[in-house]
This record gives structure tokens, sequence and C-alpha cells, in this order.
């Protein structure tokens, strides 16, 4: 998949599909493959078929049968004497021809051993061939004892490690990796081997089960480090301020370098992670593509991304099989927009999940039969046998280099405790842990093939490693926002927004009602609309060495921001971005239309953020309310994950929101739950009180307040993700634009704006108002003459809570003694409960804030069109009702 840092003129980052020429079968290998018919189908059985007989299962208890179709004498090949040439048939090291006896052998050992390969449903003829070569002779490996002494050391120190802290720890949970340590060894040969093939990044994704061992074995973590989170203590320096809160020893992160062999070091990436663990695979995606993109701005050739940084991630066979974002992550891998280049799994399969069966847990035969959805191979590793597990890493990382797609390797091991040790396991698997009680460990098991071997001398080698590491684990528990910009560069930036290459042919339409018509805004200077506003935020962000990545279903059209970022020619379809025609070192700007789903590319986008901390992230909504298939990424990372793990994201989220008719699940964004996840004070007058929030939530109502909050995403020294309460029929309400003074030097982002009309000596009511619904007020205070009775005060940054603004507004209207918050939404959503406590801490004693909106109601808008109607114009009537009751509401 090779990407060239040409970025052109039509799409930044596409990949085409890494082209791999394999081997033609020669004239004479199709005249063998030809007179020895019967032997290549029993051949290619033994490829397709082999997996159901193979000895995978450590415990035994897999029921397999021997399948039909590898029978020899299916295909009339009954004499196991006789002789074959081999070539473009099977491959045997050193052999150029070989009986059926020994080719039955051969084939037994590859395909029905204590390792299974499933790739024959690729379609691709060449990676099948590839593949079964692979196979067939990478089986006779053989490792030097050094390397078998290392892969002991490894799991006998994960051994050790279970034991110590099962004995001193025992009250906390440990997630024992007892029964399945060869997955150690499968990963330490990925990352060596990846190293050694010139890998320079590898961010990897873990599961509980395991993490520990990966982080203070195979990466180096200091142990006392990870020992201070079991004896309760933060994992960060005790000068970091009090609001950071930390999380679970079982999600830490790392980030190390290792000297593994390679040229250069490999930096290892340990991305943190929620208790929703395979949620952690798409944000570890966004993170490897962050990075490709790094290196591709440092080259000058053309090369493979994918060869510099990869993604390895590890997973537990339930959630591997049950969590939808597995699905959609994998849905993202060959997508232009999205792919990085391949990535190598390690499900950690201990046959059950919890305490679910796998049979009760998933309805394919193979926890690996999800990836065949998009034709990823499977290698099944009985995970008593180390070194099958450091063959399929050697094929895993070949395979990922030579075609740049992901693969898994299937380890199938068992827990030897219950989920976490303080559980019994026996409660639900009687049969299966009868089996493991009698089950002889993993460590042992290879101690005593290396001593059979002659590899080592004797057990005494396995427990000195053991005694050792003891004794270390031992001494370690003790310790245990004003940035201007020139308005003729802005004004430039708007004309070339909308200015296309000649020999791109336009839309009629689109060039009537919005390149014409921005044209000749921006000409003006005069009545600029949201789509130019985020065009120039944009491009005077590129100008200055940004990057941006605007991703979303339908993004570069735009949905409500009729953006046209991204033109295509009417008659050839060639795609045109002007704004990646600023200049010639300029930043670039990546238009992703996504695939419908929201989760998984949240979580990528989300990723990316957090690596490319100079890149504007923003990720649209079609609608305001399909956030919600991402609310478990919303939760676990982007609102607490600086909270949790120290890391920043500059995330925005543009969400759009508007009561206009559409029915109850496209009007929302339901700004309320975005309110209720942030961390803003509740007692707004204590100054001793920090307002360090997690995010900021606007809701801009003029296209400058939205140019001004995308600009200070990038110019601050910090990060914070923001939510934007998106325009819908805001972009086409009249008086909703902006002069180009508006986004002049001077100007910044208002998180209040005053009613500049508005008689202050006389008013007896204040309104409080965000979005569109201020237009909607204003139109109608014109018609009932009330300018001199009420004023509309519009809220446009909700978190944090703009105290400051919002007292000396209150302090300019001395005869007020009505304040209302008006919305549209209904009661129990909007920003009400969030405003109204913070609120009335600002007004005078005598004075509580009153609510004029919808009633409460369990979906968020009316599907009746006439009653909708309805219920706004009693907003309407409300709102400029002067009265003394304290509350208004509407009934649906």
């Amino acid at each position: 998949m090779t990407i060239s840092n040409s970025n052109g003129s039509s799409f930044y980052g596409a990949r085409s599909a890494r082209r791999v020429a394999v081997k033609e079968f020669s004239k004479s290998e199709i005249a063998n493959r030809i007179q020895n018919s019967n032997l290549v189908r029993l051949v290619d059985a033994y490829r397709s078929f082999g997996h159901k007989c193979a000895n995978i299962d450590p415990l035994n208890m897999w029921h397999q049968s021997h399948d039909a179709s590898l029978d020899p004498s299916t295909y009339g090949l009954d004499d196991p004497q006789a002789e074959y040439q081999l070539e473009g048939i099977v491959s045997m090291k050193g052999l150029s021809k070989a009986t059926l006896a020994q080719i039955i052998e051969h084939l037994e050992n590859v395909y029905c051993g204590h390792m299974a390969f499933e790739f024959m449903h690729i379609t691709d003829d060449s990676l099948r061939r590839w593949f079964a070569s692979q196979a067939e002779t990478c089986i006779d490996t053989n490792f030097s004892k050094e390397e078998k002494y290392k892969f002991l050391e490894l799991m006998a120190r994960s051994e050790t490690f279970d034991h110590y802290m099962m004995r001193e720890c025992g009250h906390q949970k440990q997630f024992s990796l007892e029964g399945s340590e060869s997955a150690l060894v499968a990963l330490q040969q990925v990352l060596e081997h990846s190293s050694k093939a010139g890998v320079l990044e590898v961010v990897m994704c873990l599961t509980h089960r395991c993490r520990m061992q990966i982080m203070m074995e195979l990466l180096g973590v200091p142990k006392d480090s990870l020992f201070r989170k079991f004896q309760g203590l933060s994992e960060f320096p005790d000068e970091i301020p009090s609001h950071i809160i930390g999380d679970l020893v079982y999600n830490a992160q790392a980030s190390v370098d290792l000297n593994l062999g390679g040229k250069h070091p490999l930096h290892v990436s340990v991305v943190p992670n929620p208790c929703h663990l395979e949620l952690v695979n798409p944000v570890a995606l966004g993170k490897v593509r962050a990075k490709q993109e790094d290196y591709l701005s440092q080259e000058t050739d053309d090369y493979k991304v994918e060869d510099m940084v990869m993604s390895v991630q590890m997973h537990g066979d339930g959630g591997f099989t049950g969590q939808g974002v597995v699905t959609e992550t994998f849905g993202l891998t060959n997508l232009p927009h999205f792919t990085t280049g391949g990535t190598v799994h390690i499900v950690l399969n201990n046959q059950v999940s919890v305490t679910t069966d796998s049979a009760n847990g998933r309805s394919t035969t193979y926890s690996s039969d999800i990836g065949k959805m998009v034709e990823i191979p499977a290698i099944h590793v009985n995970g008593d046998h180390p070194e099958m597990a450091a063959i399929a890493a050697r094929i895993a990382v070949n395979y990922r280099k030579t075609f740049g797609k992901d693969i898994i390797i299937d380890m199938i091991t068992y827990r030897r405790h219950g989920h976490h040790e303080a559980e019994d396991p026996f409660c639900a698997q009687p049969l299966m842990y009868k089996e493991i009680k009698a089950h002889d460990s993993v460590i042992d098991l290879y101690t005593q093939h290396l001593v059979s071997e002659k590899a080592i001398d004797s057990v005494d080698v396995k427990n000195n490693i053991k005694a050792s590491h003891d004794a270390h684990y031992r001494e370690l528990l003790p310790k245990c926002t004003k940035i201007p910009v020139d308005p003729s560069i802005l004004r430039s930036i708007g004309i070339r927004a909308v200015t296309v290459a000649k020999d791109i042919v336009l839309n009629e339409k689109m060039q009537k009602l919005n390149i014409d018509t921005r044209m000749e805004q921006m000409k003006e200077g005069k009545k600029i609309g949201y789509a130019s506003a985020e065009a120039m935020a944009i491009g005077s962000l590129l100008l200055e060495g940004h990057h941006a990545r605007i991703c979303g279903q339908d993004v570069a059209r735009g949905v409500f921001i009729p953006r046209h970022a991204m033109i295509n020619c009417q008659q050839t379809n060639t795609k045109y971005t002007p704004l990646n025609n600023l200049s010639s070192t300029q930043g670039k700007l990546e238009l992703v239309d996504s695939p419908l789903g929201e989760l998984a590319v949240m979580s990528y986008e989300y990723g990316m953020s957090l690596e490319t901390p100079n890149r504007l992230n923003m990720w649209e909504a079609q609608l305001g309310d399909f956030f919600n298939s991402a609310q478990e990424v919303i939760d676990s990372f982007i609102s607490g994950g600086e909270e949790k793990w120290l890391r920043q994201s500059g995330l925005v989220l543009v969400l759009p929101h508007g009561y206009e008719g559409a029915g109850p699940e496209h009007t929302s964004c339901r700004i309320e739950r975005f309110l209720q996840l942030s961390s803003d004070r509740f007692n707004v007058t204590d100054p001793n009180v920090s307002n360090n929030v997690n995010w900021h939530v606007v809701n801009c109502s003029t296209p400058a307040q939205y140019f001004h909050v995308l600009r200070r995403q990038m110019k601050r020294n910090y990060r914070k993700p923001l939510i934007v309460v998106g325009p819908k029929r805001l972009t086409r309400i009249p008086k909703a634009v902006s002069d180009l003074d508006d986004f002049a030097p001077g100007t910044s982002f208002q998180p209040v704006i005053s009613d500049m009309e508005a008689n202050k000596l006389s008013v007896r009511r204040v309104i409080f108002v965000s979005g569109k619904l201020y237009y909607e007020l204003l139109e109608e205070r014109a018609k009932k003459e009330m300018v001199d009775q009420v004023a509309l005060i519009r809220v446009e940054e909700y978190s944090p809570f703009p105290k400051e603004d919002l007292e000396a507004e209150i302090s300019k209207y001395p005869s007020a003694s009505e304040f209302v918050w008006c919305q549209e939404e209904t009661q129990n959503g909007g920003a009400w409960y969030f405003m109204e406590s913070r609120l009335n801490q600002l007004l005078p004693s005598q004075h509580k804030l009153k609510y004029v909106g919808r009633a409460t109601c369990a979906a968020p808008a009316n599907g009746i069109y006439v009653k909708h109607l309805a219920e706004q114009k009693q907003i309407y009537e409300e709102a400029f009702t002067l009265s003394s009751i304290q509350h208004s509401f509407l009934f649906h």
C-alpha cells in the first residue's frame, strides 16, 4: 500500500492497494500440476480443511474428527510409496520430490499439528500461494538454544509474577496470565521481527489479562511505577494537579524505546484504555495513521509508510467476537482514508468469556472468523507450544510487510484461575476446570521439552529464573486566545476556497447557489456565511503550517454547512480540493467521507488527535443525534481521557442541532449529555474551586464565532475537546452572517454576546438564549415592539461556564425583575439544568431563574409537524409574557 508524499489536488492521504508480484506458475509447474492433478486436490484440501483436524486445543476438549476430504483415497491416491515431483504443488524444504507418505506426513505436520491455518478464503490467488509457501516452509524453523532459553525465561518470569501477586496481593484483581504465557512469546517475536524489518514505531492495544507482564517483562516499564498502583498510589508524580484522577493499573499506558536487533530502536506506545477494552482498537489505528502521515511529511521520496509504523492489538476472545466496534474497525481497514497498512492481531483465546462458554458467546467456529468479512487470514496456535507461537508471529510479520494487510494469531489457551483470582471457576465450568487442574503448566511442559532436547541441563534452570525474579518483586512492593489574521489574507482564502482549476466543470446549481454567492460575499466582505467562515479558519491554519482533517458522513459536501470543500468535475469526476491549493508550503486538508458507523470512526479520530495535537481533527455528525452510536468512546475516552491518563485531545465534534419539525430522532444533539459529562464546577462563586474543565461546549450563533472557536483550538498552548452545537437552519437565516471586520485582528471568540439594541435602563426581563432561537426571539421582539422591555443575551459557550461575562451582563440591567432561560429543547434536555444552578448564583438574591421551553418528554422533539409549530409559537409567547409566575411549562 504505497503512499506518495505528493498530495496532489484531490485526496490528501489517499492510498491505493499494495500490489505484490507473486511468481506465476512456470510451464513445467503447470505441466506437473496437470499430470498430478489428484495430488493438487489433496494438497488444497489440507490447506482448506486441515485446521478441522489440528491439535490446537491444549485441553483436548474440542471434538474434532478426521475430515473425509483429507483421505488420499478420495482422490485415487492409494500407493504411499508412489513418488511425485513437488514443483508447483507443495513446498518441502530441501526436497524436489517425495513419496506420497512423506507428502502426507508433511501436510499433517503443517496443517493438522499444533498450529493450523485459514487462508483459502482469500480471493487473491497470489496471497493464497504466498501463504501456503510460508506455512509449508516455516514449520521446520529451527530455533537456537539461546532463543529457546529466552522463550522459557520470558514465560517463567510471567508465572513468577502471577504467583507472587496472588500470594502478596491476593485481595486485588490480577487477571492472571497463567495458561496463556505463550502469547508473550508471540508478542515478543512480533516486536523483534518487526523491528528487524524496519518498523520504527508500534502502537499497541492490550487486554487486562497479560498487561502487567507485557509492560514489565517485554517493554521494561519500571516495575516500581506499576507497583505504586497496587499500593493504592497515583501513577503520576505528586506535583500533578489534584483534578487528575488516574486509572486502574490494568488500563495503564506506556511509552518506551526497545533495542531488538533492528537498525534503529523500536518505539512502542501502549494506548491507555477504558474497561470497554475493544474500544481502544480504532483509537490506536488513528494514532498509527497520524504517525504515518508525520513520517510522510518528513520524506521526499515515495515509500511505504506502513513499513515505519504499525499497530499490534491483543484481544480477548469474548470481546473480539462480541463487541461491534471490532467489526466496525475491520470495516475501516482497507478504506483509503483509514488504512494503516495492516495490523497484527493476537487473540488471547482462553475459551471462556468471564463465565460464558464459547458455544454461547459466539456463533462462529473460531473467534477469528469475524476477520473473514475482510479476508483476514488466521493462524491458530496451541498455547502449550511456545515455539509454534513464535513461528506464527514471524509469518504474521512477513505477511503484513509483504501485503500491508491485517492478520490474526488465535492463541488457543486456557485460564488457570477464574476471570479474576477471587472467582471460583468450578461453579460455571466444572469439567473444563477439572481438566485444567490436572494439566501441567505451559512453563513445566516447555521445560520438560527443552530438557528432552538437551537444550537446557535441568528443570533447575526454570526454578532459578523464578527464584531470582521472586526476590526482585519482594524488594519492589514496599517501595511500592486572540490570534489575529490579516483581513486581506482571510479574503484571499475565502475567494480561493471557491476557486477551481480551469479544467474542472462545475455543477450549474452548485455554482449559482454556493460558489457564486460565496465569491460575492468574500469580495464585498459582507454577509459572510458559515461555509466561508469555516474555510477561512481552516485555510488560515493550513497557511500557518497546521494540517486539518474533517471526517464524517458526507463531509466533503457538507450536510448543513454547505462547504463543498471537495469539488467533483461534472465531466471527468476529477476531485479538486481548493484549500489544498493555497500555497506550496501549506499544511493539508483531508476530507474523509466515512462509512456509516460512528463508534469506530470517532474512536479513530480521537486516536489521531492524541498523536498530532497540531492537526485540527474534526468529526462531524450527519445529524446531531448520530453521535449516540459512539457514546462509549465519548464516555470512556473523550470526556475523561485527560483526567484519567493525562492525555490531552483537541478533537472537535460538530453536532447539527435545532428544532425544525424533523421529529424525535434528528432534531437534538443532546446538549444535556455533554453538559452532564462536563467537569464544570457547581459552585461558580467560590474562587478556591478550580474550573479546569474537561472539554468546551459551544453553540455559535454567528459565522465569526465559529471561525474564532476553530482557530482557538489550535492556537492555545493546551488541548481540550470541543463540542460544537452545530448549525442547521442557522446557516439559512439572513441575519446569521458576519462581516469581514468580525474576523479581523482585535476580535476573538465571545462566550457571551451582549444585546446592543435593548434599552438597558428600562428592561424588565432578561432572556438568556442560545443558537438559532435567538434570531427567532429577535424577530418576535421586533413584532411585539418590546426592545425596551426585554433583553436577549446570547450564551455562546456553556462550558466552561462564563461566570465573569454573565455577571457583567446581569449588572447592565438594574431595572430587571425577571431573568429567564429560554430554550427550544424539552425541560429535561438542553442546557436548562446545567445553567439554572449556576446562573442562580449570579442573580440578585431576590430573583430566581425562570424557565421557558418545552415540557419534559421522553423523546427530544415532537413528530407531528403542526404540534411542533404550536410548541414553537408557545415558546415565543411565553418568552415575551411579563409576569411573576416562577415557571412556565408547555404540554404535549
